[in-house]
């Protein structure tokens, strides 16, 4: 586990908001819909879902590198009564020199 550090005035958060039930669902909603259903192997259809996008966040403490910096998502989705969320990472990983940190026991994702 580590911390984005954006005091330094890099990088920036985002997120959006798909209210679907009861409206049409764009595309980005119906793929978060098909890696539900593929990777769970379940039917599912989304009632809502948030995307949050941290995007070029450099890792904490922000004054000693801005230059590795990473951009990943988590899109949490439920249909009412089942709830997900999906870990995304840019191609190529985690770009944080994790040789750095006080622990050498790192993992992507969570447990």
């Amino acid at each position: 586990w580590d911390n984005a550090d954006f005091s330094r005035g890099v990088g920036t958060t985002f997120y959006q908001e798909f209210s679907t039930l009861n409206t049409a669902k764009p595309p980005f909603v119906r793929d978060v819909e098909a890696k539900v259903r593929r990777y769970l192997r379940s039917s599912y259809s989304a009632a809502w879902t948030l995307k949050i996008t941290w995007e070029k966040a450099p890792v904490y403490a922000a004054w000693t590198d801005t230059r590795k910096t990473i951009t990943y998502q988590a899109i949490l989705t439920t249909d009412g009564f089942r709830s997900y969320i999906l870990m995304l990472y840019q191609d190529g990983g985690m770009q944080w020199d994790y040789t750095r940190l006080t622990s050498t026991n790192v993992l992507i994702g969570y447990t």
